[in-house]
């Protein structure tokens, strides 16, 4: 018999603020970043997944839009140790889970998605639990969305 695991993405707040500090640095010195460096824009927080299991297979996604706004979830393919290396663009991958509410829609109306992206960007992400304990993700908040706005987490089936 199979189970379901669900597990919400929690803001990583200590790394988003390493990301913005980086940011800061290189602003205050008048330096660039480094060739394909990916530098944490505004509207952007570092959220992680901790996996308590390793065998899952995805099952579905849960994101909650309490406004209108659009929600764009980018993975990264390292461990992340943020004070030794920097965020490289080819370490984010493909595709990225877009999830959006239009305007004028009821509050209790679903969540809109390209459903064919995020069903792949989740078996990836089953994919990478069979080697890892924890994820991060870039949350890119667009079009009136807002942390406090937004509730996610995967559900994956635990396979025995």
């Amino acid at each position: 018999m199979s189970t379901e695991l669900e597990l919400p993405f929690r803001l990583d707040t200590q790394l988003t603020e390493v990301m913005r500090l980086r940011v800061q640095s290189l602003q205050q010195r008048g330096q660039k970043r480094q060739e394909g460096e990916r530098l944490l824009q505004a509207n952007e927080a570092v959220y992680r997944l901790d996996f308590s299991k390793q065998s899952l297979r995805f099952s579905h996604w849960t994101v909650r839009l309490a406004q209108a706004g659009r929600l764009t979830i980018t993975a990264t393919s390292q461990l992340w140790t943020p004070d030794l290396t920097n965020l490289m663009t080819r370490q984010l991958l493909e595709p990225a889970g877009v999830f959006w509410r239009a305007a004028g829609y009821a509050s209790d109306a679903p969540v809109q998605c390209y459903e064919a992206d995020v069903d792949e960007f989740g078996e990836r992400i089953a994919e990478l639990a069979k080697v890892r304990k924890v994820m991060y993700f870039l949350f890119a908040f667009e079009e009136g969305c807002s942390p406090e706005a937004v509730d996610g987490s995967i559900t994956f089936t635990v396979e025995s």
